[in-house]
């Protein structure tokens, strides 16, 4: 899928003829590319007809894909969760900074409008990337670390 989220240009070999051709950013997984005049030949002498070429993407990303926008799911710890903070999100292209509000619940989801896909054949337009936090719980607490945990619930309690 990375190869797709800019325009590239290749050079096909067929029938041992040279065809270059353009993937256009944004293109979908199972989307078909017509290059025309590249086919088999014509009928009776005919033109030569378009050659067809689906395309099939393989996503080692952590992105999910729904036509120009993104979907990744944010591990976030406890801490942060609950006191607010700041997380690295990767992109294609570099990384951004995103502040957490404290008492960020499981599950929450902050869409970055822009920050997607590209939109096929719409130069310099991108989808929007949609972002779940998923809070980890941590495990293997010290005894002290039992200690604070159980005076916090006795305060949420009295």
């Amino acid at each position: 899928m990375r190869e797709v989220y800019k325009t590239n240009k290749h050079i096909l070999t067929l029938n041992d003829k040279k065809i270059a051709i353009t993937i256009p950013a944004g293109v979908l997984d199972q989307q078909v590319l017509r290059i025309k005049g590249h086919g088999g030949e014509g009928m009776n002498g005919g033109p030569h007809g378009d050659l067809l070429l689906t395309i099939h993407l393989v996503n080692t990303t952590p992105f999910k894909r729904d036509a120009q926008h993104l979907y990744t799911t944010v591990p976030l710890d406890l801490y942060t969760a609950l006191l607010g903070g700041v997380v690295n999100i990767p992109l294609f292209e570099g990384q951004i900074k995103l502040k957490v509000p404290p008492e960020t619940a499981n599950g929450t989801k902050v869409r970055l409008k822009g920050k997607g896909f590209p939109v096929y054949k719409k130069e310099g337009e991108f989808g929007d990337l949609i972002i779940t936090y998923d809070i980890s719980i941590p495990k293997n607490l010290t005894e002290k670390e039992k200690e604070l945990f159980t005076t916090l619930a006795k305060l949420r309690t009295s």
